[in-house]
């Protein structure tokens, strides 16, 4: 991509796509397309359609989505699925339809087998059933890779699909749907502000995650666009695996709480590992560089500065 391309950032506002959107105008893009939901829906069609034709973009990075963590994909199983198909088809199939030179579409680790071998392989999906506690997100996000690759075997595209881990950092959402590390750092934060004795975490603590920042996503995701083009799927992940409970104690430490926590093995632990081998990725000549600590860091002064309950 040249410094003068029109990108196209299908959600910007989100929390990966700001990430994308901030590492392309640092590294000098000046023609970024952007639009906010309330200006373009990309579940319509026509809506899509309209802006595709007037606005002509040649890149398109492919991040919004509907997301959540367990709660949220047990709650609105329908709207997950439906909004994440209908985003996927309309972006995608109109990227060829007006003859964008290239797409990445960000799909999700909970794409791969829930009982899967340890690092998973891009060639291990669709090798087993998926985690039911995100099965409609990730069927979508199958739906999605699939898109891109029969697009490319019919239609010749230049579409590729980004599997990353776990993305955590600063402008993710919060509350009761958020994702693990916003949603605990927040349930910490706030029993610090509030006096309280003890912080509930969902499961046993026993899972493992891989916690990539998502700036270090963002730079990957320019790079392939410059670097890959292949249809075959391609992981991004941090490379180091850390357990709930390990990080639950980090949170706690970093937030200054001095409470006890509690595992609430009534809910659910989602996939016990989730693990990305990132080898493809690494041969081209990327690796992550935040290290968790690092990026808990950042996201607990991202916290204390937005939010003024625990300024």
């Amino acid at each position: 991509m040249n410094k003068n391309a029109r990108i196209y950032i299908a959600g910007h506002q989100g929390f990966i796509g700001s990430a994308i959107a901030r590492r392309l105008k640092s590294a000098g893009f000046r023609n970024l397309i952007l639009r906010s939901h309330g200006e373009l829906d990309l579940t319509d069609r026509s809506q899509t359609e309209i802006f595709f034709r007037k606005e002509k973009p040649e890149y398109v990075f492919l991040a919004a989505a509907k997301v959540g963590g367990i709660h949220a994909n047990a709650t609105y199983p329908a709207e997950f699925i439906y909004q994440n198909l209908m985003i996927q088809t309309n972006v995608i199939d109109l990227s060829y339809r007006y003859g964008i030179k290239k797409l990445l579409f960000l799909a999700s680790s909970c794409v791969y087998p829930k009982i899967c071998k340890q690092p998973m392989k891009e060639n291990y999906l669709l090798t087993g059933a998926i985690e039911p506690t995100n099965e409609p997100f990730a069927v979508a996000k199958l739906a999605g890779i699939k898109m891109c690759q029969t697009y490319h075997r019919q239609y010749h595209t230049n579409f590729i699909s980004v599997i990353p881990a776990n993305v955590y950092g600063v402008n993710d959402h919060t509350g009761k749907d958020a994702h693990v590390v916003s949603s605990l750092m927040m349930k910490f934060l706030r029993a610090k502000s509030n006096g309280e004795k003890e912080v509930t975490v969902w499961g046993s603590g026993k899972p493992k995650r891989e916690f990539l920042y998502v700036d270090d996503l963002a730079e990957a995701c320019v790079f392939l666009m410059d670097q890959y083009n292949s249809s075959d799927v391609i992981n991004v992940g941090a490379g180091k695996e850390t357990s709930v409970r390990q990080l639950a104690a980090e949170l706690k430490r970093i937030t200054g709480f001095h409470g006890k926590i509690i595992f609430d093995t009534k809910k659910p632990d989602g996939n016990m590992r989730r693990f990305l081998d990132s080898g493809k990725i690494h041969a081209l000549g990327w690796k992550a560089k935040t290290k968790l600590n690092d990026g808990l860091r950042r996201i607990y002064l991202w916290f204390k500065q937005n939010d003024k309950d625990m300024a």
